[in-house]
């Protein structure tokens, strides 16, 4: 399968290196001139996993219409924020038959609009073209190619199923889903825990208020999810339960990183 990743930071970067991995022709775009050169020179990511070599497989370009030419699937990896003037730049370029897989977890500001809402407002794609990526699954890891799960979230069974068999291997297993809404949401919400997990770490508060803050934050964020139109057992699963622990425990996680440091007096700056 060509894949093209649009956005070359941690996430990106791992996601093209699995990809590569597995067989996918992967193509894909930075923004940054330097992570071009610097996969196309030496095969590094100058900025980010700088410590990883980036395999052969992986085309580098800065050119959207060149990262996104004849590509059946296309993992967008770029901030939500940002995300917006990205899709208006994919447009005029996006393939027919392409199927946009946002890997991008996070709500806008601006907007207070999820991802699948974002591709549907800027790219007009049918709905059964868009598929949402989430999950607990640290960049780093995944480069190294320790074991993961994660779920890709859709409408279109039979598209789902081709991504699957495409995108797993023996160290990285997807699940499909048609929770589309959970997923996303679940995805956004676990980061505002994360936080407050890490406060409470910061401030010496325990392990017994950490595991209710965990509990109790999953119960609130499945009650909100359920009212803005998600299905409740989808925070259950990986894209709920799963990246919530990961993301309030783990020592990769800049969330819970930023939270700690907060607790112990650092200012947010």
């Amino acid at each position: 399968m060509k894949v093209a990743v649009v956005g070359a930071g941690s996430w990106g970067t791992a996601l093209a290196m699995h990809l590569a991995r597995v067989g996918c022709e992967v193509s894909l775009w930075a923004h940054e001139e330097e992570v071009v050169e610097g996969i196309r020179g030496a095969r590094r990511n100058p900025l980010f996993l700088s410590d990883f070599t980036i395999p052969e497989q992986v085309e580098v370009t800065g050119e959207l219409a060149a990262a996104v030419a004849g590509a059946r699937a296309i993992v967008f990896v770029v901030p939500v924020q940002f995300a917006r003037e990205v899709l208006r730049d994919l447009r005029p370029h996006l393939p027919a038959d392409a199927v946009l897989v946002s890997a991008s977890k996070g709500i806008e500001v601006a907007s207070l609009s999820r991802m699948d809402e974002l591709v549907r407002a800027e790219l007009g794609l049918p709905e059964g073209a868009f598929a949402a990526l989430s999950g607990p699954s640290f960049a780093r890891e995944v480069a190294v190619g320790l074991p993961t799960a994660a779920v890709l979230a859709g409408t279109d069974a039979t598209a789902l199923r081709e991504l699957q068999e495409a995108f797993s291997d023996k160290s990285f297993r997807f699940y499909t889903a048609s929770d589309v809404v959970g997923v996303e949401l679940a995805g956004a919400l676990k980061n505002v825990i994360a936080i407050a997990a890490g406060m409470a770490t910061g401030l010496e508060l325990g392990l017994n208020a950490l595991a209710a803050l965990l509990t109790r934050g999953l119960h609130e964020i499945a009650r909100l999810g359920v009212t803005l139109g998600g299905r409740e057992e989808t925070f259950r699963g990986l894209a709920g339960m799963g990246d919530l622990v990961l993301t309030c425990t783990g020592a990769l996680s800049r969330n819970r990183s930023v939270g700690e440091r907060l607790g112990r007096g650092e200012p947010l700056e």
